[in-house]
C-alpha cells in the first residue's frame, strides 16, 4: 500500500466555529461531530479534525489546491464576509492575489490565526 494523508487535527479555540469558518470559504460541508472532532472532509480523501485545544493555539499553515471555479467562489465569499487575505505566506500584500506557477494563489487567517492557502496550481 502506498502512503497517504488520511486526517490531521486542526486545533482551535471554538471547534465548532472554526469548522463552520473554513466549510463556509471553501463551499464544503462540515461531518458530524465525532468524539472530541468536527471533521471537514475534503475531495481526495483527507479530513481536518477540528478539536478544542485547552491552550493556546498556535497557528499551523494548511493548502488547498482547488480548481479555478473553486477559487472564484472561495475568493468572493472571502469578500462578502470581509476577510482579509493576502498574496504572500507573510501577509505583506493584502487585498491581492498571486499568480504562482501559473495559477493564482490567495492566503487568509482563520479564527484562530491558521494560515490558509489557497491555490490553483501546485
Amino acid at each position: 500500500m502506498s502512503v497517504e494523508l488520511n486526517h490531521t487535527i486542526v486545533w482551535a479555540t471554538d471547534r465548532e466555529a472554526s469548522a463552520e469558518f473554513l466549510a463556509g470559504i471553501l463551499g464544503l460541508p462540515v461531518g458530524p461531530v465525532d468524539g472530541p472532532f468536527r471533521p471537514l472532509p475534503v475531495a481526495n480523501g483527507v479530513t481536518l479534525d477540528f478539536a478544542t485545544a485547552e491552550g493556546k493555539v498556535h497557528g499551523q499553515h494548511y493548502a488547498f489546491l482547488v480548481g479555478d471555479r473553486e477559487f472564484d467562489a472561495a475568493l468572493s465569499r472571502l469578500r462578502v464576509a470581509g476577510v482579509a487575505f493576502w498574496a504572500d505566506p507573510f501577509h505583506r500584500m493584502p487585498g491581492e492575489i498571486n499568480h504562482e506557477a501559473g495559477g493564482r494563489g490567495v492566503y487568509f487567517a482563520d479564527p484562530d490565526g491558521h494560515n490558509m492557502e489557497l491555490l490553483t496550481r501546485a
